[in-house]
């Protein structure tokens, strides 16, 4: 019997017993699972050209499993009625995904965690074409360099979209806006690409149709075939560790919602497996659209490229920091903010490391604290030499894939990663009535970002420009170690204990500094309790 390791992927490939003139409309295959438990659930299979269809799932109980296919076209001997079983059994590797198995959400449902209950912290990268149009090697050289950094999760395109109309064999994914003609040719070049983000260990997080412009699949398509691609999708890399984004950078709110929550109905039902969420334009908010659709897991938000009072202020004064507290509860990331070298919307400025740092701790700490994407010009884009990116003509000349991988942003990304590797960020909520005198009242820039673990044992405090801050420590334990920390370099620096409970302290340097108040063992990490969430 075959052995497959838990929560890996299998494959079983069929074939068909007769052509059908258009298999990817013609006929519907699925597959029917018993799982040792005897439990019953079903993956659908999918079309990979000629008489080929294939199915692929990730089995998460061990014990013997079987199978059976099923056909709409049930007078197909090879694509109905074909069985068989395997034996599921423990996963012996090194890799922590396969280890802890698929993210879900915790038990308190602000966060994310992988199913045997490890916390999981969402630290993504934006590689949106990196998928699309990157020769293997290079893109395994970047997946190591990201898994190194401490990130976790890479975003990408499935499909042409408005920055990429065709990969780099001329090919697209389908032609045609209603009854669309797949080429499965094309998703052949992205299978082993898409796999390798898991083999890093990071989690693979495909935006199914990108929905900006008119062109773009998310608007372009149909509602039936933009559900019938995005099953398609589903059923193709369903099986594998990913977090789905179901629209890319559209607008899904109002009357627009109505669409989006059809086609997440039809593709993911109440049942599924993976969690998926929406990646909206920019400073737009669909917590409330969505938060009560079965199907839909996390709220995404992007805080955006510019540099106004008014888009800072979206982000550290706006529905992140408002809105987040709504029930049902559901974790909420920043999936995009200003990238790294990206040109300001509002001033003539290229986005830097600081600003970068600035928008992620934000971030963190305006919402409970669940995870942040990091992005650079050169990584998104992912040219082989300088260009000017395809649909983007005024973000100007963009330089190669390998100059945004070692860079200061991914350098402070990867330092912020070991800092809240240190603290129980899990248990982290906003508390920004600590901020005695809020200086980002008169600019947003200034913005002092404060959270509190719940059991009220570690504070974090973000200053994104140094300087003086008073703090109202009073629900906190008495005469606790209080710590700065360099975002830039990763180094503390300790500064004594919180004796009163409203204290002034100034910051090492104008430059942006943490701090945090809690107690440390002896390999700097903050000693972790147990408590309740303080009341609201």
């Amino acid at each position: 019997m075959v052995e497959v390791a838990r929560w890996t992927v299998h494959e079983i490939a069929v074939e068909s017993a007769r052509t059908y003139a258009d298999p990817y409309w013609d006929v519907d295959v699925e597959v029917r699972l018993i799982a040792p438990d005897s439990s019953a659930r079903t993956v659908e299979a999918f079309w990979d050209g000629g008489r080929t269809w294939r199915a692929r799932f990730s089995p998460d109980q061990v014990g013997e499993w079987r199978w059976t296919f099923q056909c709409s076209d049930t007078a197909d001997p090879g694509l109905n009625g074909q069985e068989g079983s395997l034996c599921c059994v423990p996963y012996a590797g090194d890799n922590p995904l396969y280890q802890r198995g698929p993210t879900q959400l915790s038990q308190d449902r602000r966060r994310l965690v992988h199913a045997d209950g490890t916390p999981f912290f969402w630290l993504g990268d934006t590689a949106w074409n990196g998928v699309l149009r990157a020769q293997a090697g290079d893109w395994d050289r970047y997946l190591g360099a990201r898994r190194q950094q401490g990130f976790t999760a890479i975003q990408f395109v499935s499909t042409q979209w408005r920055g990429c109309s065709q990969d780099p064999a001329g090919e697209t994914a389908f032609t045609g806006t209603q009854r669309i003609r797949l080429h499965p040719e094309f998703f052949h070049r992205l299978d082993a690409k898409v796999a390798a983000i898991n083999a890093h260990g990071l989690v693979a997080a495909p935006v199914l149709l990108w929905a900006l412009q008119e062109s773009d699949p998310g608007q372009a398509l149909s509602e039936k075939d933009a559900i019938r691609l995005a099953r398609y999708l589903v059923a193709r890399w369903g099986a594998h560790q990913v977090i789905w984004f179901l629209g890319g950078d559209g607008h899904y709110e109002g009357e627009r919602s109505e669409r989006w929550k059809r086609i997440g109905r039809a593709v993911f039902g109440e049942r599924h497996d993976r969690l998926v969420t929406m990646h909206p334009c920019g400073q737009t908010w669909v917590g409330e659209e969505f938060r009560m659709e079965p199907w839909f897991d996390l709220i995404g938000y992007q805080s955006g490229h510019g540099s106004s009072t008014e888009h800072l202020r979206w982000l550290v004064e706006g529905p992140p920091a408002r809105e987040w507290s709504r029930e049902p509860a559901l974790p909420v990331l920043n999936l995009e903010p200003n990238y790294e070298t990206h040109p300001s919307y509002h001033i003539a400025h290229e986005f830097t490391d600081r600003e970068v740092r600035r928008a992620s701790y934000w971030s963190l700490l305006v919402s409970p604290a669940a995870g942040v994407t990091f992005g650079h010009n050169a990584i998104w884009v992912w040219a082989e030499s300088p260009e000017v990116p395809e649909g983007h003509g005024r973000i100007g000349l963009v330089g190669p894939w390998h100059q945004g991988v070692h860079t200061p942003g991914a350098g402070s990304m990867a330092v912020l990663r070991r800092f809240f590797d240190a603290l129980p960020w899990w248990s982290l909520y906003p508390a920004p009535d600590m901020v005695i005198e809020q200086p980002g009242g008169a600019d947003p820039r200034c913005f002092v970002a404060a959270a509190v673990t719940a059991d009220l044992t570690c504070a974090v405090v973000y200053l994104p420009q140094g300087g003086e801050v008073r703090l109202d420590l009073g629900a906190l334990e008495p005469s606790l170690p209080v710590r700065w920390f360099d975002p830039r370099e990763g180094t503390w620096i300790d500064t004594g204990r919180a004796e009163a409970k409203a204290i002034s302290l100034t910051a090492p340097g104008d430059d942006d500094w943490v701090l945090c108040v809690g107690r440390f063992d002896r390999g700097g990490r903050v000693v972790e309790h147990t408590g309740e969430r303080p009341k609201a």
